[in-house]
């Protein structure tokens, strides 16, 4: 090791090594008591406590590691670099001594250089050390690794060892992998109805663009539909749409409300009375009587369903805000200035 070389570098002078750091195997590696109390707090109080023999040398022991990590360690202490190859060979052993003398600099490279070395057969023994070297980013990787192979870790001979010997441990990451199977379904949920909410959102657009400009096959009443017309943006949910309208209009079971894909329909218009603010102007059938029918029974609404027209808006709402800006000003709402009651659909001719 050049030690005394690198102190020079950073003393400016040159000064022989003050301080021995003994490793297990009696290897004596020499330092500079400056440089070391300047890295570390923790070799810096050893430095100062008073000697019990009055002898010419300063020794400081660091037993119980390989005698090749700790010169990796003191030779970090003093160039603040650490090879790709000390980290392969002593990452783990360089984690350890950075947590136990105060090297944050260290501390960081070793939980990075750790974490890209994770295997499913070294995994448990990192996050032993992790958790013992209070190193959060490390260990949650470490959790995640073992959360995601469980069925590969568990045949390894760091799992059996951990089962025998630290069943705390082996409860908190079997809780963790509960909690994490728990959030991922939630988050499952959510993005399913964020899916669905953004389906009724695009329905209500297609709804009222049949109603008030028609679409291939259905239109208002005072508008003849043709099959010249191109397919709008939205074609698909557009089309599906239309085809709902024609079974409810040809439909002989919805009178006794014996249909569900009338009752979908009838939820679809009464969904859409809920949101539209243009009640008065509204060519979409039975919005005004939907939102009468609603005030009159404004004290017994239903929550589930109020819940629902809010998530509906503010999916409509993260959809516009979506849209290119130009696009919105291209695609106003539009408003009509003519007043209807119950309107109807012309389907291919035929007035319902």
């Amino acid at each position: 090791m050049k030690l005394v070389s690198d102190a020079d570098q950073v003393s400016g002078e040159i000064r022989s090594p003050d301080v021995y750091i003994v490793t297990s195997g009696g290897v004596r590696i020499p330092a500079h008591a400056s440089v070391l109390a300047s890295v570390s707090p923790v070799l810096e109080n050893i430095l100062d406590r008073p000697r019990k023999y009055r002898r010419s040398e300063k020794i400081i022991p660091i037993l119980g590691v390989r005698c090749d990590a700790v010169s990796a360690f003191v030779r970090f202490l003093y160039s603040s670099r650490c090879t790709d190859e000390e980290m392969e060979a002593y990452g783990i052993h360089l984690l350890a001594l950075s947590h136990v003398f105060l090297v944050p600099q260290l501390k960081q490279r070793c939980t990075k250089g750790l974490a890209d070395r994770l295997t499913n057969d070294n995994v448990v023994d990192v996050l032993q050390l992790a958790r013992l070297c209070d190193a959060p980013d490390l260990y949650i990787k470490c959790m995640r690794l073992i959360s995601d192979q469980f069925k590969t870790v568990e045949k390894t001979e760091g799992w059996k060892f951990l089962q025998d010997h630290d069943p705390h441990l082996e409860l908190e990451i079997l809780q963790f992998m509960e909690e994490s199977e728990s959030r991922k379904k939630l988050i499952r949920r959510r993005r399913e109805e964020r899916c669905l909410y953004l389906q009724l959102s695009e329905a209500m657009e297609c709804l009222e663009h049949i109603c008030t400009e028609g679409c291939t096959s259905v239109g208002p009443y005072d508008m003849e539909p043709t099959a010249k017309k191109g397919p709008c943006g939205k074609f698909s949910t557009c089309h599906g749409l239309q085809m709902l309208i024609k079974h409810f209009a040809a439909c002989k079971k919805r009178v006794n409300g014996g249909c569900s894909r009338c009752k979908r329909m009838w939820q679809l218009l009464r969904l859409h009375s809920s949101i539209c603010e243009h009640t008065d102007s509204c060519k979409v059938p039975l919005c005004r009587q939907f939102k009468l029918k609603a005030q009159e029974e404004k004290k017994g609404e239903d929550s589930r369903w109020k819940l629902l027209v809010r998530k509906v808006v503010s999916a409509n709402a993260m959809s516009s805000l979506s849209l290119p800006k130009r696009k919105r000003e291209e695609e106003p709402k539009q408003t009509l200035d003519h007043r209807h009651g119950i309107r109807s659909f012309r389907l291919e001719g035929s007035i319902y």
